[in-house]
């Protein structure tokens, strides 16, 4: 498992005066705030590398892929974070070797020793997702988490996808935001944010609010993410950037709307309170909850509710053979 040596040392805090320059800077803006937390993000975001992450990480690809023959010798997670997709796919029977880039050397360094915490034949690179440092045709699957929407120019990235892809090969980019399901979730966690910080200002529920110089870090990381989240995405114009990049057999999928109208306010309202105020018993409620509301986007408002009002889009393609 290596990464370049020429490979810059990550940036563990961005000051006020790298917030207000990453401001006008979309790709100093991913470093900074992707630097900030990498050593924070699977408990910022409940990541995990164990049976519940690796059936949630399957599951992406079983909704776009599911029939594709098993496993992919080699595959590459492009803008990994700490590695949450690739790494749970290759646990889950997917890929056999992996190979992980991303912008920010944090993120990098945490996918890296993820993967040599679980045992698994990884490697890694700091780059850029338009400029992706790997030979033509070299990877037989290329996957990414949550990383189209930070990527300025999108097609050219899929371009990329295709250029270093195997014929047959296949990409799948699923956690991709909808349009519309952006709108929601942002106004849904924006107000979660106020009212928790707002009526932990007063008496008995002081204990739950954090120090101001932690709500200050929290709100320029907040400003950081606002630079970094580029694009939203209709299903259908993803399908066609796809086309257009060179893909063949382009299908989209989505997938949580009432999932996502209670994990967003969940995941606002444990940022935004100190660490070790909610047990177990709030982890059973946010996750049962989530897993509740998931089986009925799935079995009854899938059925009714188009499917670009769903939060999250998943993206599939191969290269032509």
């Amino acid at each position: 498992m290596t990464s370049s040596p020429n490979d810059p040392a990550p940036n563990p805090h961005a000051t006020a005066d790298e917030v207000q320059a990453a401001l006008q800077d979309s790709k100093l803006a991913q470093v900074l705030y992707h630097d900030w937390e990498a050593e924070s993000y699977d408990d910022k975001w409940s990541i995990s590398y164990d049976e519940r992450c690796i059936d949630y990480a399957r599951g992406r690809f079983d909704a776009v892929a599911g029939d594709q023959p098993l496993p992919y010798e080699r595959a590459l997670e492009l803008g990994c974070g700490t590695g949450f997709f690739l790494l749970n796919l290759m646990q889950g029977g997917i890929a056999k070797k992996g190979s992980v880039t991303d912008l920010s050397p944090g993120m990098v360094k945490v996918a890296l020793r993820n993967a040599e915490h679980l045992g698994l034949d990884v490697d890694g690179r700091v780059a850029d997702a338009e400029t992706i440092p790997y030979d033509d045709n070299t990877f037989d699957l290329v996957v990414g988490h949550a990383v189209l929407h930070h990527i300025p120019d999108v097609e050219k990235s899929l371009r990329e996808v295709i250029r270093v892809l195997k014929p047959g090969g296949r990409f799948i980019f699923a956690g991709e935001p909808s349009t519309i399901g952006d709108f929601y979730a942002r106004w849904l966690s924006r107000a979660t944010w106020a009212a928790t910080t707002t009526v932990t200002r007063f008496g008995p529920l002081q204990s739950w609010r954090r120090p101001q110089a932690e709500l200050d870090e929290s709100s320029r990381a907040a400003a950081l993410e606002a630079v970094v989240d580029i694009h939203t995405f209709d299903p259908s114009d993803l399908e066609a950037m796809s086309k257009s990049a060179g893909a063949v057999n382009v299908k989209s999928a989505t997938e949580e709307f009432a999932a996502a109208m209670l994990g967003w306010p969940v995941r606002t309202f444990e940022a935004a309170v100190p660490p070790g105020k909610l047990g177990w018993n709030w982890a059973r409620f946010a996750f049962g909850g989530w897993r509740t509301l998931t089986w009925v986007d799935e079995n009854i408002l899938r059925k009714v509710v188009p499917p670009k009002y769903f939060y999250n889009v998943i993206i599939t393609g191969a290269k032509p053979q």
